[in-house]
């Protein structure tokens, strides 16, 4: 009975001694994942106050995040009493053995530094890369989140975007708007000319200058085709050619202007014997 006891005894110490150890732990957890979060966004909403996109202030932050995580985890196990020395070490080991099992991880989130570093695109932009298109939605660790215009979710690896050509359609406020307009050989064109011109002044969005411009750019198997171009805000730039184009369409018909499809024509000859 006195052995029962005694034994009783060591492992209440014991308990009491964990209990010393682990509540200041646990509180210290509890307290330091609520701090964390609260340093990631008081950091994004720094970095998007000194005018940074929200897209790479929102990537810098997950970094952050991570890392004092990290910091975190180290700190509650040396106030449960783990020898951190040891363990920094066999996590630095550990951490280069998954870098190497996850190179491609890791090639991703090196080029997601250097989007946000060179910032080819910021959120909201129209861009074209790795064989997609679509706006930009968020550039997260491993990768950049693109929203087509029919609503879908495209997630592209951000090495990808980084080692191939990217197209930023968003970069600059205005784009030239390119039209070919095929017009039959029988047709004036003359006339033809003074009605794109009519055309292109009557619309609104369209910019004086750069001055629009008309021509004669190629005399094709079965039409003469005009070159259109005239410069628009990005933003406009669809609709614009959604309109011009219809419009064209009905003014050519107005004046009997006719465009032509691709056509052959064919001749049969017949041999006497």
């Amino acid at each position: 009975m006195d052995l029962t006891n005694v034994q009783l005894n060591d492992w209440t110490d014991v308990a009491l001694q964990w209990a010393d150890k682990v509540w200041p732990a646990l509180l210290l957890l509890i307290v330091g994942l609520w701090l964390v979060k609260r340093v990631k966004n008081v950091l994004v909403r720094l970095l998007q106050k000194k005018n940074m996109d929200e897209a790479a202030a929102s990537f810098i932050g997950q970094i952050a995040h991570s890392v004092l995580l990290i910091i975190l985890f180290i700190a509650v196990l040396s106030e449960i009493g783990v020898d951190t020395t040891s363990l920094i070490a066999a996590l630095g080991a550990a951490g280069l053995a998954v870098a190497l099992a996850l190179k491609g991880s890791m090639e991703n989130l090196a080029a997601g530094i250097l989007l946000v570093s060179q910032r080819p695109f910021k959120k909201g932009d129209f861009v074209e890369g790795a064989g997609v298109s679509g706006s930009v939605e968020k550039i997260t660790m491993l990768n950049t989140c693109l929203k087509t215009p029919d609503n879908k979710l495209i997630v592209v690896p951000n090495s990808s975007l980084v080692n191939g050509n990217l197209t930023n359609f968003s970069a600059n406020p205005t784009r030239r708007l390119d039209l070919i307009v095929g017009v039959s050989y029988s047709d004036d064109i003359r006339l033809v000319k003074e009605t794109l011109k009519e055309i292109i002044a009557g619309e609104p969005r369209g910019k004086t200058d750069p001055e629009p411009l008309i021509a004669v750019s190629e005399l094709a198997d079965s039409s003469v085709n005009f070159t259109v171009r005239v410069w628009v805000d990005a933003a406009d730039y669809w609709p614009t050619k959604f309109d011009l184009n219809e419009k064209i369409k009905l003014t050519f018909d107005e004046k009997g202007i006719s465009i032509p499809f691709p056509q052959r024509d064919v001749h049969l000859y017949q041999h006497s014997e």
